[in-house]
């Protein structure tokens, strides 16, 4: 069996190759039950969820991750996932593969891939938000679907975004510091989120007509990072429908009768498969709301682990 560490994982899942790959696995299909919740420790908010998906013929995996919210006090990562990857013919595991790159590397790439259908073809100034985990690696996904011409850059902490910032002007590409939410959204064809926030940090007066929305970060219902004017304003598009129990920025508005699930125009799957356009119009406002799917991880371990055998590579 295969041991895939991060720097594997990360060589085996450039952007030009997994959004191929995603689209292929959204189109396919796979059986992806609910991921499971598990309290582990409940005075430190400690959880293990677990993730199972398989594809009929081919494979079979399950993404663990314990999220320890403690570690931050004992300077450790909060998160730590492994994914486990067998064959769905015989059963027999094929590897372990490191599973928070693996996530990281598909969640934003699920996001470009839905902005590929969503967002302006012409599309060059984006707006990332959060330069976390998984913002950290925006710019990186979005150029590979997106000829950008500049990047603006907020943070929570802004020697974060001014360290992004440096590192893309590096690579001979426009990019700034922004303080002012509201002014540089009103800039951006393409505004990504990648926060922990519980409260909305874009409001939908911000955003001009054409607009992409990309919302990465809320995966739990008092989580959010838009408010319910973005909702109202833009075409709302969701990569699975375990988005509507999962992101506050749905589950609220939805309890509140704000918002039905009728709004949401399509998932992501429909997008890939044709049965929905996309954006239909220049002027239109597109949100995407991901939380992330199990069968987008087994998508992306799949292509590691093929990725890998190709090479000829060992454990």
């Amino acid at each position: 069996m295969l041991h895939l560490d991060a720097e594997q994982t990360i060589n085996a899942l450039p952007f030009g190759e997994l959004l191929p790959a995603l689209r292929e696995g959204f189109v396919r299909g796979a059986h992806s039950p609910a991921r499971h919740h598990h309290t582990v420790d409940p005075d430190a908010d400690a959880t293990l969820l677990l993730m199972p998906a398989w594809s009929h013929g081919e494979f079979v995996g399950v993404k663990l991750v314990n999220v320890f919210p403690a570690n931050a006090a004992r300077g450790k990562p909060a998160l730590s996932s492994a994914y486990v990857l067998a064959s769905a013919v015989t059963g027999e595991h094929l590897a372990v593969i490191d599973g928070n790159e693996l996530t990281r590397r598909r969640t934003i790439g699920t996001s470009v891939l839905a902005a590929s259908y969503l967002a302006r073809p012409e599309s060059a100034t984006l707006l990332v938000v959060g330069v976390g985990h998984v913002g950290s690696l925006a710019v990186e996904a979005y150029r590979s679907a997106f000829d950008l011409r500049t990047v603006l850059v907020h943070a929570r902490t802004t020697t974060n975004a001014q360290r992004m910032v440096d590192t893309l002007r590096d690579q001979d590409l426009e990019a700034h510091v922004v303080t002012d939410l509201a002014s540089a959204a009103a800039e951006a064809d393409i505004i990504t989120c990648a926060t922990l926030a519980t409260e909305p940090v874009i409001r939908g007066e911000w955003l001009t007509p054409g607009t992409h929305l990309d919302l990465i970060g809320s995966f739990r219902p008092t989580m959010r990072e838009a408010d319910d004017a973005c909702l109202r304003r833009g075409t709302l598009f969701i990569d699975t429908p375990q988005a509507i129990k999962e992101a506050g920025e749905l589950a609220q508005p939805i309890e509140a009768g704000l918002l039905s699930p009728d709004d949401i125009a399509a998932t992501l799957p429909e997008l890939c498969a044709g049965s929905h356009p996309g954006r239909t119009a220049h002027e239109e406002i597109t949100v995407f709301k991901t939380v992330g799917s199990a069968a987008a991880d087994l998508s992306a371990a799949s292509l590691v682990y093929r990725s890998h055998r190709a090479l000829g590579g060992t454990s």
